[in-house]
């Protein structure tokens, strides 16, 4: 039972380690490293597991005197073979760790590469020293310990490993996914124009698209936090592990717990009394504050990488969910902290009113627009990628901060509108349901011209250009008689916002030219001049020099 474990860890890591498995294929590690594993992990199997079951069995013998004696060598000798197997696998030059230490010359592990190898080679054959010494329990209670914690180090090694393949795998599958979405856009969009039948000059990626677009999303920015993300995470779960496996073995790890800082009182089984914040408490409470700052930063990628494999999801609700859950970690890293201090309610209910005062004076612009914020993020008037007008701007929302929202209109510069503004003041928001918008042409042909074959022929370019909608049907109307002009309206709807700067110099140029073909004239301004007549004026001719005649 005892050898038990350790064969089946064992068996396990030279399996991921075999040619085209999970280690070769998935992990692409480097086939030296691979043979030499197997390896390694082959010998501790035929050689380390038998002389451990040796030892147990003698541990667990009823005669001190035989199982003193054996129980001694066999310990020692175990001790040696972890020297050994500790050498093969961490060696410098020759282990599975030189590829690691090549590939970052300047770090500190490559520095310091001396004095880690010694330690790790000097630790068992001091616990071999240990048992010829005669202090068998500590030595084996130790070596219990280290064993304990290679199969932490193994079990955190493949779990990082199978993490940062998911997220490779992930990454590609999310950017074919976004290739393929822009070829299909490229391909859609020539089609259109290629129906249009359009010269080229008027193409509608030459113009301007007031189109709801999508944020550009950067992979390899969203790969970088969840690295970090990763790797922290790895780190704080060595920590917790290493705490576990060693706290009971070293009791001076337990030593922080009886440094008391301060005392509060607090309720313990229904009894009031003094609880100690000790210096472990203060080491939890700096542990959760980097949980939360890491978490609060990096954790976002993560879900931006999950929730973007769901294509139910719009970006604005991945803004949303992603937004409220850094909300959502900052307040439980501050709700964990201040309950770790023993600071209740009742301790800052008195702090809370003072904060509300201020509030009350100087910082309600900014509460107010942090307010307006969250309201923003749950009632969602105005989404990540949406088209809004506000006072005298239009453009995309690109982010939506604590503060303010940020705007970026067509010639990219960026406005920071506080978010009170979007929800107590009016705003257009051009694609809060649909994109469905109208575009309107007024034309004014000049008097005299046929307005009943002028309202046809705008019904035929609304009806000819195929991105205008049938449904609702274009509406053309004779609206008035102007001082120049007599004015004609033509509305039509488009499904998008993408093309409706490039549909509105298509039916202007196709009206131009239709009436120009049939003879309708479009007005300008005209004026008649008079002039004040009641003296005689006075005309000079200018005849230029040499002209004849």
């Amino acid at each position: 039972i005892a050898v038990g474990p350790a064969l089946y860890y064992l068996r396990s890591f030279r399996l991921l380690c075999m040619p085209g498995g999970v280690a070769d294929r998935h992990f692409r590690w480097s086939s030296d490293v691979l043979m030499l594993l197997r390896r390694t992990f082959a010998w501790a199997a035929s050689l380390l597991l038998p002389i451990g079951f040796v030892t147990a069995t003698i541990y667990h013998n009823a005669n001190p005197d035989f199982s003193g004696t054996l129980d001694r060598m066999s310990l020692v000798a175990f001790n040696l073979g972890l020297a050994v197997f500790t050498a093969w696998l961490m060696h410098p030059r020759t282990g599975a760790v030189k590829h690691l230490l090549e590939n970052n010359p300047q770090g500190w592990a490559n520095r310091l590469r001396g004095l880690w190898f010694s330690v790790l080679i000097a630790v068992p054959l001091a616990l071999a020293l240990l048992a010829l010494a005669g202090y068998l329990y500590t030595s084996g209670i130790l070596v219990e310990s280290l064993l304990s914690e290679l199969w932490l180090v193994l079990g955190l090694l493949v779990a990082h490993q199978l993490i940062v393949r998911w997220l490779i795998v992930a990454r590609r599958s999310l950017a074919l996914q976004a290739t393929l979405e822009r070829r299909a856009q490229r391909e859609a969009q020539r089609a259109a124009e290629s129906q249009s039948g359009q010269d080229e000059e008027y193409k509608s990626d030459e113009i301007p698209a007031l189109a709801a677009a999508e944020p550009e999303i950067d992979f390899a920015s969203l790969d970088a936090q969840t690295r970090r993300l990763l790797n922290t995470t790895i780190v704080i779960a060595s920590a917790v592990g290493l705490w576990l496996i060693w706290s009971d073995v070293l009791p001076a790890l337990n030593l922080f717990d009886q440094v008391t800082l301060w005392s509060y009182q607090g309720t313990v089984d229904g009894i009031e009394q003094p609880v100690p914040v000790t210096l472990a408490d203060l080491g939890l409470i700096l542990a959760i504050i980097a949980i939360a700052l890491a978490a609060g930063k990096n954790l976002p990628a993560l879900l931006e990488i999950l929730l973007l494999k769901h294509t139910s999801f719009t970006p604005g609700s991945r803004y949303t969910m992603i937004t409220l859950t850094g909300y959502a970690i900052t307040a439980i890293g501050t709700i964990f902290v201040f309950s770790t201090l023993g600071l209740s309610w009742a301790e800052v209910q008195w702090l809370i009113a003072a904060l509300s005062v201020g509030i009350g004076f100087g910082l309600q612009e900014i509460v107010a627009n942090f307010i307006s914020g969250l309201i923003i993020l749950f009632e969602r008037p105005v989404r990540v990628g949406d088209i809004v007008t506000i006072g005298d701007t239009t453009g995309i929302v690109s982010k939506i901060e604590i503060r303010a929202t940020t705007v970026r209109n067509w010639d990219k510069q960026e406005l920071l509108v506080p978010n009170k503004e979007f929800i107590t003041g009016r705003l257009l928001n051009w694609t809060l349901t649909d994109q469905l918008n109208r575009v309107v042409i007024t034309v004014g042909v000049e008097y005299g011209s046929d307005t009943r074959k002028a309202l046809q022929l705008l019904s035929e370019v609304a009806s000819e250009n195929p991105r205008v909608l049938k449904d609702p049907a274009p509406l053309i109307n004779f609206e008035g008689f102007d001082d120049n002009s007599l004015r004609l309206v033509l509305r039509c709807y488009l499904n998008s916002l993408e093309y409706r700067l490039a549909v509105t110099t298509e039916l202007h140029q196709a009206i131009d030219d239709t009436f120009r073909a049939a003879g309708i004239v479009i007005a300008f301004p005209q004026r008649d001049v008079h002039l004040d007549a009641s003296q005689p004026l006075d005309l000079r001719i200018h005849r230029a020099s040499g002209a004849t005649g």
